[in-house]
C-alpha cells in the first residue's frame, strides 16, 4: 500500500480521498526541516502546500518518494531540478485558486482605494479621523495589470465591472486576446505612464524579477498605487518604501513579501501600506478545490502510474513512456529554443510530425512543446496547463502530421512560431542513440545537440567571423565544448550555435554583440 505525509494544512477532504482510494496517509503539519529529513524516507508520497521547502536535503533523504503534490500554483518551495534528477515527479493544481486570488487582488484594491484597514483601527480606538481619511473613487481610473494571464484576466473582468479603465501588460497576451477581455494590450513603460492603480499577475521569473523598482517607479503618475498579490520580489522594497515615503506613491497592499514568512519588513508599521500574510488563496473554497485535485493526482500517480499537472513530466500512461520519452525531450527542446528568442506576442504555433513520430501520442509531445515554448515567461506552467494558457491568450496550435518521410531522416519535429512581427521555425530529430538533435533554424540546415549553456548568434557570412568570435570568447576565459554552424549562402545569413562549458555573461553577450557582421547574440539554457 503506498504511504503519503501530508505536511501542510490541507482540507479533511483530501485525507479522506487518499483513504478512500487505498493509500496510506500521515498528518504532521509544522515540522522542522531536520524533522522532515529524518521521516521523507518512509514515504512515496508527499502532499504541500507553500510552508514545506523541498530542498536538496530533503530530496537526497528521500530514498522512497516518488511524487510530490503542490495544493497551489507557485512551487517556488521545491527544488525542482533536484528532484527531477532523483526522479520524482513534481504537480501543481494550477487552477484550483484563481479567482480567489483575483477577489483578493480587488479586495486589496479596494481598502487601498479608501484606507479601509486604517480606518477601521482609528474608529476602534474610538478616534473618529473622519476627515483624515480621505479616499479616492475607482471608477473611471485607470487599472494596469501586469501579467494577464489566468488570474490577471479575472481581475481585468472584475475592475471593468467597477467601471475602470484596464490596460495590460502580458509578453503574450494577443491583440485579438485583449480585445476579447475588453482592455488595452500595452506596453510597459505606456502602462506604468497611465496607470491609477497597478496591479501584478505575473510569475517571478528571472525577466520579472524586480520588474517594479526605482527607475519603473519614477516612470509612474505621482499618487499611483500599487497592489502586489502575485510573487514577492517583483517588487524591490527599499525603492517602494522610498516612494512611499516621497509621496511619489500613495499607497501599497502586499500579500507577498521578498522573504517569508515575513516577521520583519521595512515596509510594516508605514501608515501607507496595506500586508496580508500571503492571503490569496485563503479562502475555504480554494482549499477544498486544491487539496482534493492534488490528493486525486497523487493517488492516480501512484495507484495507476497517471501523470496530471506534472512541473517536470508530461502526461504521458505508462505503456508509452520508453518509446515517446526521447521525443517528448526533442519536443520541449524545441520550445524551449523558440521561447527563448521570442520577444512579441504569439499568435499561432504549427507542430509538424514526420515518419514514425507522426502515429504517436502527438497530443503529449505538443503539449511538451508549449511548455517549453511559454515556460521562458511564465514560470508555472507545465504539460498540462500549457494548452490551457496557450487557448487563453488566443495562440492557435496546429498540428501537422505525415507518416511517410520526405527528407532524409526517418522521423522529424519542426516547430514554427509565429508572433506578432516574425515567423521563425526550428527542427529536430531523434536519432539511434536515444539523444535529440536540432536539424534545422530558421530553414538553415545544422546539426546539433543541445547543452545546458548554448550561445546562438545570427549573423553574416563573411570571412574572419569565426575567428573573432573564438577570440572573445577564449579572452573571457569561455569554453567552447560544440561549435555548430548553418548558412543559407555563402556570403548570405548564417547562424552560429555554440555549446560552453559555463553560463554566458551579460559582458560576453554584449562583447559578441558587437563583433562585426552579428545581428543578434543571445543566451540559451536548457
Amino acid at each position: 500500500m503506498p504511504k503519503v505525509l501530508i505536511s501542510d494544512k490541507l482540507s479533511p477532504a483530501a485525507i479522506d480521498i487518499f483513504k478512500q482510494r487505498g493509500v496510506e496517509v500521515d498528518v504532521k503539519t509544522g515540522l522542522e526541516r531536520d524533522e522532515l529529513i529524518k521521516i521523507i524516507d518512509q514515504y512515496d508520497g508527499l502532499a504541500i502546500r507553500s510552508a514545506t521547502k523541498v530542498t536538496q536535503p530533503v530530496i537526497d533523504a528521500a530514498k522512497n518518494l516518488k511524487v510530490v503534490g503542490r495544493a497551489g500554483i507557485g512551487v517556488d518551495n521545491v527544488d525542482i531540478p533536484a528532484a527531477t534528477a532523483k526522479g520524482i515527479i513534481v504537480m501543481n493544481t494550477p487552477f484550483g485558486n484563481s479567482i480567489t486570488t483575483a477577489e483578493h487582488a480587488i479586495a486589496m484594491m479596494m481598502a487601498l482605494a479608501r484606507d479601509i484597514p486604517q480606518a477601521n483601527a482609528s474608529t476602534h480606538a474610538g478616534k473618529w479621523e473622519k476627515s483624515k481619511f480621505m479616499g479616492v473613487e475607482v471608477t473611471a481610473k485607470t487599472l494596469g495589470i501586469i501579467g494577464c494571464g489566468n488570474i490577471g484576466s479575472i481581475v481585468a473582468d472584475r475592475a471593468l465591472g467597477l467601471r475602470m479603465k484596464v490596460v495590460a501588460f502580458d509578453p503574450f497576451l494577443t491583440p485579438e486576446r485583449a480585445q476579447d477581455l475588453g482592455v488595452g494590450k500595452v506596453e510597459l513603460d505606456e502602462l506604468l505612464t497611465r496607470a491609477d492603480f497597478i496591479t501584478l499577475h505575473t510569475p517571478l521569473t528571472d525577466k520579472t524579477r524586480n520588474i517594479i523598482d526605482a527607475n519603473a517607479i519614477a516612470k509612474m503618475k505621482d499618487g499611483v498605487r500599487i497592489v502586489n498579490c502575485a510573487r514577492g520580489g517583483l517588487v524591490v522594497e527599499a525603492d517602494l518604501k522610498a516612494a512611499l515615503e516621497s509621496g511619489k506613491v500613495a499607497g501599497a497592499a502586499l500579500d507577498v513579501f521578498e522573504e517569508e514568512p515575513a516577521k520583519e519588513n521595512p515596509l510594516f508599521g508605514m501608515e501607507n501600506v496595506i500586508c496580508t500574510p500571503h492571503l490569496g488563496a485563503s479562502t475555504s473554497e480554494a482549499q477544498e478545490n486544491v487539496a482534493l485535485q492534488v490528493a486525486e493526482q497523487i493517488a492516480d500517480y501512484l495507484l495507476t502510474g497517471a501523470v496530471t499537472n506534472a512541473i517536470n513530466m508530461p502526461s504521458i500512461s505508462a505503456d508509452e513512456a520508453p518509446k515517446l520519452s526521447p521525443f517528448v525531450k526533442l519536443a520541449d527542446l524545441l520550445g524551449s529554443f523558440a521561447g527563448q528568442l521570442t520577444e512579441t506576442g504569439i499568435e499561432s504555433v504549427t507542430l509538424e510530425y514526420e515518419g514514425e513520430v507522426a502515429g504517436m501520442n502527438t497530443r503529449a509531445l505538443t503539449n511538451a512543446a508549449l511548455c517549453g515554448l511559454l515556460k521562458p515567461l511564465l514560470a508555472d506552467v507545465n504539460v498540462v496547463s500549457a494548452p490551457v494558457l496557450a487557448k487563453q491568450r488566443d495562440i492557435n496550435v496546429e498540428e501537422v502530421k505525415r507518416e511517410e518521410p520526405r527528407g532524409v531522416y526517418e522521423t522529424y519535429m519542426r516547430l514554427t512560431v509565429k508572433t506578432e512581427r516574425q515567423e521563425r521555425s526550428v527542427a529536430g530529430t531523434v536519432f539511434s542513440d536515444g539523444k535529440p538533435r536540432l536539424i534545422q533554424v530558421k530553414g538553415m540546415n545544422m546539426e546539433a545537440e543541445l547543452g545546458p549553456h548554448m550561445l546562438y548568434v545570427t549573423n553574416e557570412d563573411k570571412p574572419g567571423f569565426i575567428g573573432a568570435l573564438g577570440s572573445v570568447l577564449g579572452n573571457a576565459g569561455v569554453n567552447i565544448a560544440n561549435f555548430n554552424l548553418g548558412r543559407t549562402g555563402a556570403g548570405a545569413d548564417a547562424i552560429a550555435l555554440i555549446e560552453v562549458d559555463q553560463e554566458v555573461t551579460e559582458d560576453v553577450l554584449k562583447a559578441v554583440n558587437e563583433l562585426p557582421h552579428v545581428r543578434q547574440a543571445k543566451a540559451l539554457k536548457f
